[in-house]
Parts: C-alpha cells; sequence; structure tokens
C-alpha cells in the first residue's frame, strides 16, 4: 500500500550542490561521445554530469541507486526510472565556470499501469553559473512494480530524414555512468540485468539518450535549441543497432531514437525561438 498522503510531504523539499565545469570533464564526455572536444562552449546536456548525489556506497539500495528517503521520498516500488524530462537553455555553459544546481520536488502522483501503481516524482532544477540562469529543467522519476520485462510493444520505428548510427556499446555505458556517478546497476553489471532485473542486455540509460538527440538537433540547426523536451517510451540495450532520427515539422524538429527493427525508444521535440 502505498501512501500518497505522506510522499507529498515531500513536495517543496530542496536541495544544491556545486561543482567546476573543468576542462577534464569536458574532454572525457566528448571522448565518450566519439566528438572532438569544442573550445570554449560546453556540450549540451553536460550539466547531468555536474553536482551529482553524493552517496555513500553502505547507503546505496540493492540496485545501486541509493536507499529510499532523503532528498527524494520513499517510494515503496522496487524499480526507478527517468521517465522523461524537458530542459530551458537560457545561456551556454562554458569550461571552468562555476555551475550550480538547485533542486525542488514539485509534485508527487500515483497512476495505475499495466503492471500495477505507476509512482510519478517531478523535480525542478535550475542550472546556475556565477548565480546566473543558464538551464531550467523538469525531470519526471516513475517507480514502478518489480516484473519481467516482456518484449518490445510497438510498430518499428520510421528512418528520419536525418539519420545518424550511435554507438551504445557497454563501455559507452559504463563510462557513461561513471561520468554521471551513477551506481544503476543495469547499465554495468551483466548478471544483475539478466538475471535479477530480466532484461536482455545492459539498458541504455535515458539521459544519454537525451544527450545524442539534443546534441543532433544542434548540428542539424546549426545553434542550440532554445527549448529541448523528451519522453521515453521502449528500453534500447547494449546489444542494439541504434539510431538517432529527425524530421523537421514546420520550424520544429521532431526526434526519436530506436533500434534496429524496433519501435521508438525515446522521442523528443527541438524548439527555437
Amino acid at each position: 500500500m502505498i501512501d500518497l498522503d505522506h510522499l507529498r510531504r515531500w513536495i517543496g523539499r530542496s536541495d544544491s550542490a556545486q561543482e567546476r565545469l573543468s576542462p577534464d570533464l569536458i574532454a572525457r564526455l566528448c571522448a565518450t561521445l566519439d566528438q572532438p572536444t569544442p573550445e570554449g562552449t560546453a556540450p549540451l546536456l553536460i550539466h547531468l554530469c555536474l553536482a551529482p548525489p553524493v552517496v555513500p556506497t553502505a547507503r546505496l539500495g540493492p540496485d545501486g541507486h541509493p536507499a529510499r528517503g532523503g532528498f527524494l521520498p520513499p517510494v515503496a516500488l522496487p524499480n526507478r526510472m527517468w521517465a522523461g524530462g524537458a530542459f530551458t537553455f537560457h545561456r551556454p555553459l562554458k569550461s571552468s565556470d562555476n555551475v550550480t544546481r538547485h533542486s525542488t520536488i514539485r509534485d508527487v502522483v500515483l497512476k495505475e499501469g499495466r503492471s500495477g501503481p505507476l509512482c510519478f516524482v517531478t523535480v525542478d532544477h535550475r542550472i546556475e553559473t556565477d548565480g546566473a540562469l543558464a538551464i531550467e529543467e523538469r525531470q519526471d522519476i516513475v517507480y514502478r512494480p518489480a516484473s519481467r520485462p516482456g518484449p518490445r510493444r510497438g510498430d518499428p520505428a520510421p528512418r528520419g530524414a536525418f539519420h545518424e548510427g550511435v554507438n551504445g556499446a557497454a563501455v559507452v555505458l559504463f563510462r557513461y555512468s561513471a561520468l554521471t556517478f551513477n551506481g544503476h546497476r543495469i547499465h554495468y553489471d551483466r548478471p544483475h540485468t539478466v538475471e535479477v532485473e530480466g532484461y536482455p542486455g545492459l539498458v541504455v540509460h535515458g539521459p544519454l539518450q537525451a544527450t545524442w538527440l539534443c546534441q543532433f538537433a544542434e548540428r542539424i540547426a546549426g545553434r542550440a535549441p532554445a527549448r529541448f523536451e523528451f519522453r521515453a517510451l521502449s528500453p534500447l540495450f547494449d546489444g542494439d543497432a541504434i539510431s538517432i532520427n529527425a524530421d523537421w515539422e514546420g520550424g520544429e524538429l521532431a526526434l526519436w531514437t530506436a533500434a534496429e527493427g524496433g519501435p521508438i525508444a525515446m522521442q523528443a521535440r527541438a524548439f527555437w525561438e
């Protein structure tokens, strides 16, 4: 039984952390993504690698996530995933910026899904550099019951007018977990992922897919979007042949990731003012 009234007491709870955006972090993210290291402006969504929650190993749960409670509400459902989110970009991050992340719980809601109750926690983040707002972020986290993943559902994803293959190999997932200080075992521990969680392979991070798509939008348009939003629909795995795709729809870009022959895994939209 989930006590929603108790969980909603976390609404308004806040947390802050700070980190300098070092040239070394920029170089490590670009190396992970097989990109040249830029001069000046940092890559889009590098802020997801900055000032992550720091939890002692002894306080991690069996899946590698921090144990329940603390900043996030203690939802009594075993599986936690990043369901989607949105970014509004006000100013670019630059090498050596002092970056502060201010986080606030906006909402906690309970819904009924195919496998049982789903609890959604919405977190707002403000990313500031030297006191000036750089990025506003909405993060949607979903908690769900433990269940064996079923087959992928949905029609095969279309091929976009813009189409590229991306590398979701195990070593890339391991490096991205290290960059984001993400201990969730489904991204690097194959025995746990297959034998305990029931997935056919290591799971590609939602933030990594969002990074692929947001940077793809920037390359297509020749400039960074003013706003980017996304939603996870289906998992991708390290054995997949993964593509990123995009189509112009008016002045907006519709984007998506997919495995070869599989449904859309993440869909996104990029907007320019």
